[in-house]
């Protein structure tokens, strides 16, 4: 009986620190009904109801009206040996690209691709380069 309690007395406590952390971590320009300071004071001073009353009137997690983003199209550029190239291109989707598996994304059916960075040849070459050169730098200290 007294663990049920606890764990209640938990359960209510952490429902409550959700709501009052979700009240002040949302923008003021997205609050219904009460501006930003009434809803957090509402929900620190009457507990549980105030946190019941901001998961009922907070504003939409995301508008589901909202038509969704088209997936980047993605295009083969030549010079680089297959790698994948979009208009908007991060770092990572670089890392990636120079990666022997990212390239297998980009491989057509007719050329065929590694399966893994130690069935590409050119990979395993720049590998051990970059290891002997890490070693021969280290004997010269």
């Amino acid at each position: 009986m007294l663990l049920s309690g606890a764990l209640f007395a938990l359960f209510i406590t952490g429902f409550w620190l959700y709501c009052l952390t979700d009240a002040m971590l949302t923008p003021a320009s997205e609050y219904r009904a009460m501006p930003k300071p009434a809803w957090i004071a509402l929900i620190a001073l009457t507990f549980i109801g105030g946190a019941v009353a901001w998961l009922i009137a907070r504003p939409p997690m995301h508008d589901s009206s909202a038509p969704l983003a088209a997936a980047p199209r993605f295009e083969l550029d030549g010079t680089d040996g297959g790698y994948i190239r979009t208009g908007r291109r991060t770092d990572a989707d670089d890392a990636v690209a120079r990666h022997p598996a990212g390239r297998a994304r980009t491989a057509g059916p007719a050329q065929a691709a590694p399966r893994g960075p130690d069935d590409d040849l050119e990979f395993l070459r720049a590998l051990g380069r970059a290891i002997r050169g890490n070693s021969q730098a280290g004997e010269e200290v």
